[in-house]
């Protein structure tokens, strides 16, 4: 469903968090036979998945026999495997529990020549059930898995866009399965001091490594039942004194001292005039703002190609 005012989706975590529980699960299911199939690459960009015309997938995954992609079709609402032999198999979202999604898809795995183990336990979710035990009924809604989907789609046209405005180091936009966001980071180049922090069951060499060197950071967090509530985010680390103190567009954007971060929630996006032009003044101002705090060379880092566009 879309507003009078906005193509974009109208996105309320209420709605739809049963359904974002369970993707939570099946992604980290998905993206840790990424991670354990993949080389592995800086600030753990090996684990992550894409969103794509028909849902999230992981991209190409090597394997023994070539390579191999794992896709979530929201459209179809299936679980797709392909593989470059020419052989794949799928299996239907609905009416899987966590502990069914898990076993079929190391069963399909198998039967397509697909060697894998994975570490059976959820990360960065507390008190978490490893996936083999969660037999918990909790329904599978898909039109809200597609409404989510279809919502990242718009989220990530404007980020894609975001994205060519810097010539530095930055990340690819991925879905973080851990943290369960869209995501995208742009680098100063310099080291940052050793990061300290602490996530339920997630390793403190990750996270050192993921925050090695300088960062603005922004994304998408369709919430939880802790803070229901679907925002945009941007922090930097390390995160200077002087951050919140910056002017941040739109108007409805704020500052939350909890998290450390800028906020400005979903569904002031959605109903603006301009959904895209909303989101993309806050990207701007929160980056202008993190880079001028932290003395960031704009000139060698940033570039413009509007012109090619002409």
């Amino acid at each position: 469903m879309a507003s009078k005012k906005s193509n974009w989706p109208i996105f309320k975590y209420e709605d739809c968090k049963d359904t974002i529980s369970l993707l939570h699960l099946w992604t980290q299911i998905v993206g840790k036979v990424r991670l354990k199939k993949s080389p592995w690459q800086n600030h753990s960009w090996h684990v992550s998945l894409y969103v794509d015309h028909q849902g999230l997938t992981t991209g190409n995954i090597p394997y023994e026999n070539g390579v191999f992609e794992i896709m979530f079709d929201f459209i179809h609402h299936e679980l797709k495997i392909k593989t470059s032999s020419g052989t794949r198999d799928r299996f239907p979202l609905g009416g899987q529990t966590v502990a069914s999604f898990y076993e079929m898809l190391m069963e399909k795995l198998k039967f397509l020549g697909i060697d894998v183990k994975i570490h059976g336990k959820p990360n960065e979710i507390a008190g978490a059930i490893p996936f083999a035990k969660n037999s918990k009924r909790i329904p599978y809604q898909a039109n809200q898995a597609q409404n989510f989907w279809k919502t990242l789609v718009q989220i990530q046209n404007v980020f894609l866009k975001f994205k060519g405005k810097f010539t530095g180091k930055q990340s690819p936009i991925h879905f973080f399965w851990g943290s369960f966001d869209l995501a995208y980071t742009r680098f100063s180049g310099r080291k940052a001091p050793e990061f300290q922090g602490e996530l339920p069951n997630m390793p403190l060499a990750v996270m050192q490594e993921a925050y090695s060197h300088e960062v603005c950071s922004f994304g998408f967090w369709p919430g939880s039942e802790a803070f229901p509530t679907p925002v945009f985010y941007s922090y930097c680390y390390p995160n200077h004194p002087d951050f919140q103190n910056q002017k941040i567009s739109p108007d409805s954007a704020y500052w939350n001292k909890d998290m450390g971060e800028f906020m400005l929630n979903y569904e002031d996006v959605q109903k603006s005039s301009n959904p895209s032009e909303t989101l993309m003044a806050f990207l701007q101002s929160s980056y202008d703002a993190g880079s001028h705090v932290s003395n960031w060379d704009r000139e060698s880092l940033d570039c413009d190609f509007t012109h090619f566009e002409k």
